[in-house]
């Protein structure tokens, strides 16, 4: 488990070499002492390395591949350019002015994932929100930030939804509670926008969503929205995120997984059929 208020915000390549770091490690049989030792650090640097809590620094980087057995010309000359390639901020990068740390994580995970799924019982995910209704929750939820910050915020929502409509889209599977649907979020008009919105998402083929009807009564995760994040490369295990209001915790330990995992499937067994969705939608779109 990783609290991400601490945590930096690296992409999923640095995350991905980190764990091929430690792998290589293990396999020497070198423990974080001894290849701090090799690099004159602690061994609270090489465990960060690993855990891409800090940028990898090429130098170290080279040596620590060498102290694990990797001299091969070719081998190092493609890991130390993997490498140099995650030290490059993503494109979230512009919008740093607006962005968290612990929520650019999230932003680089989103943007590699192959499955998405995730439970939302109180706003629609950000990425199937209209303009208008992402105004309006960012200003509810900074109720300080002027207009700028806010159509900052906006911008990199929309950004953010070039994923669904990319040639290798992820699978976006979300339960929405009836709450979501029901609660108004600024003036009626945007509600509409918005429900139209997502029943247009039902025609996306890498979209489905399900909605948890207030006649289902209670279910595994009443107690907050979160994420799950699944990749198609085999050297990272699945991610969940839960938000707070003031930071964000990653779970990537598998029992924790698994829990989340759990919880989710049988909130999909529970929740309406993606098939009856539109109709929902559809009448609730009338009622508004």
């Amino acid at each position: 488990m990783t609290d991400a208020r601490s945590a930096g915000a690296p992409t999923v390549l640095r995350v991905v070499l980190g764990k091929r770091l430690q792998d290589l490690r293990e396999k020497a049989g070198l423990s974080f002492e001894e290849a701090g030792r090799a690099l004159d650090v602690t061994h609270a640097t090489i465990r960060r390395m690993e855990k891409a809590e800090v940028g990898l620094k090429i130098p170290y980087v080279e040596k620590l591949l060498r102290t694990y057995g990797v001299t091969g010309p070719a081998e190092l000359e493609e890991f130390l350019a993997l490498a140099r390639e995650a030290n490059q901020p993503g494109w979230w990068h512009r919008y740093r002015d607006v962005l968290p740390d612990w929520f650019s994580a999230f932003v680089s995970l989103e943007g590699e994932a192959g499955v998405i799924r995730a439970y939302e019982p109180h706003y629609v995910p950000g990425l199937l929100q209209t303009e208008d209704y992402a105004r309006e929750v960012l200003r509810a939820g900074n109720p300080g930030a002027g207009d700028a910050e806010v159509e900052r915020g906006v911008a990199l929502r929309m950004e953010r939804q070039a994923l669904l409509t990319r040639e290798d889209a992820p699978l976006v599977w979300i339960v929405m509670d009836e709450t979501v649907l029901r609660r108004p979020i600024g003036r009626p008009a945007v509600m509409r926008a918005q429900i139209a919105r997502l029943i247009d998402s039902c025609a996306l083929p890498n979209v489905r969503l399900q909605i948890m009807p207030f006649t289902a009564g209670p279910h595994p995760a009443m107690y907050g929205p979160f994420h799950i994040f699944r990749f198609q490369t085999h050297d990272l295990p699945d991610v969940v995120y839960s938000e707070s209001l003031v930071g964000a915790v990653y779970f990537d330990d598998r029992d924790d997984v698994s829990t989340f995992l759990e919880a989710l499937d049988r909130m999909c067994a529970q929740a309406a059929p993606t098939q009856s969705t539109e109709r929902i939608l559809g009448g609730i779109h009338k009622e508004t």
